[in-house]
């Protein structure tokens, strides 16, 4: 989402880095950038795939956000026009992944169904997801479409957790960490339903607010971090990224910096082994509640 004033070898440094390092899962959204679909033709641009190169990636993007206003449309005619634009910006025949990028409170899952449909028929999109929903807003989904539901992208870090630290401290009363927040329990959901959590803004402390990573304001969790990064003799973004690939979820780290050295560093994480007793020192110092 910020390749838009990146130079071509820039942006090619930085794929390359991810390549080197077992990466080829690279996400997008129409609105990422300046301009609608921005990064998705910097990307195409900067890279020029060959069509081995281009089937050696999985090209995920995203649709539903209307920035002039802002609102959300998950309307027949929108997801259409937006798929197109992804495929004429990313210069693909085909999306591997389309997500719906935030709900939509006037959602149609009858057209969404209808649009899900013709796409995958048109071999234009092989799979299908969304983002930031609730169990009950993807029954909704489910209700109607027919193709499975793969991926939710949630935000999740170790700071912004409550995905994951809700349900340590179910049924406490007068604490905050206790209340449920996604609509009852998406994680779990999604683990029932065999539907991969995307975790995006792994390294923020809150809601765009920064990373917590070297703030002082995290002074604990950091010293847990750099214990366990010189323990385990790898960066300490390795550490906040292990904290999340270490959870059964089987979650995937979405990555959105555009420096190739955090990503190398952050995908030395993606297989640390954290201990039990490391992965919950971690969830205390980051100041979540252990019962």
């Amino acid at each position: 989402m910020r390749i838009a004033e990146k130079t071509d070898d820039e942006i090619r440094t930085l794929v390359q880095t991810g390549l080197d390092a077992g990466i080829t899962f690279v996400d997008h959204a129409d609105i990422y950038g300046r301009e609608l679909h921005e990064c998705e033709s910097r990307f195409a641009e900067a890279l020029d795939l060959t069509p081995s190169q281009r089937d050696a990636l999985t090209i995920q993007t995203k649709c539903g956000i209307v920035r002039e206003g802002p609102y959300f449309d998950f309307s027949y005619e929108h997801i259409l026009e937006s798929v197109d634009g992804s495929l004429a910006a990313l210069r693909t025949d085909r999306i591997d992944v389309l997500l719906l990028h935030r709900p939509d409170a006037l959602v149609e899952p009858d057209e969404v169904a209808r649009a899900f449909d013709e796409l995958e028929a048109a071999g234009k999109v092989r799979a299908f997801g969304v983002s930031n929903h609730t169990p009950g807003q993807i029954e909704l989904l489910r209700r109607s479409v027919r193709q499975p539901i793969v991926a939710n992208q949630l935000q999740l870090s170790v700071t912004h957790a409550p995905i994951v630290t809700q349900g340590v401290s179910a049924n406490m009363v007068g604490e905050d960490q206790s209340v449920t927040r996604d609509g009852g329990g998406i994680l779990d959901y999604c683990r029932l339903h065999d539907i991969t959590v995307q975790a995006w803004s792994p390294f923020q402390a809150g809601f765009f607010t920064g990373t917590f990573l070297g703030n002082p304001e995290y002074a604990e969790l950091n010293r847990v971090i750099d214990e366990l990064a010189a323990r385990y003799d790898v960066p300490a973004i390795a550490i906040a990224t292990a904290w999340i690939t270490r959870h059964p979820a089987r979650m995937q780290v979405v990555l959105g910096t555009t420096s190739p050295e955090r990503v190398a560093g952050a995908a030395q994480g993606s297989d640390l082994p954290l201990t039990r007793a490391e992965w919950y020192a971690l969830f205390r110092a980051a100041g979540h509640l252990v019962p």
